[in-house]
């Protein structure tokens, strides 16, 4: 069960129901491997839009491993994509909302992260 207080995100993917929430240490390995340097790098990069399927993967596991799910990233890049890439997207989005705040800049603090309805 995803617990939204705590930032984790459902994901859904190979017929499995799971849940993804980024660590400090998730954050750390994300620098590393995406050369960002800092956390600022690390959002300029996803903000660029331009993610590789080996991004896609690493994001995941990385996620996966932060909610307790010990998938390694052969794993993740074995499972099937069904319905295409947009729910994988729509879940790193909310994952990355989750750990940093909406991007829109509005306030957080009353309400739990992960997708919320458009104002």
């Amino acid at each position: 069960m995803v617990n939204r207080y705590r930032g984790e995100v459902p994901l859904e993917i190979a017929g499995r129901r799971l849940s993804l929430r980024l660590t400090l240490g998730g954050l750390a390995e994300l620098e590393d491997a995406m050369e960002a340097g800092d956390l600022a790098g690390l959002g300029e990069r996803l903000g660029a839009g331009r993610l590789s399927a080996r991004d896609l993967i690493r994001i995941l596991s990385i996620g996966l491993a932060g909610a307790g799910h010990k998938l390694g990233e052969d794993e993740v890049r074995a499972m099937a994509v069904e319905g295409g890439l947009a729910p994988l997207v729509g879940a790193i989005a909310a994952l990355f909302e989750a750990a940093f705040g909406p991007a829109d800049g509005r306030e957080a603090a009353a309400r739990p992260p992960g997708p919320q309805p458009a104002p």
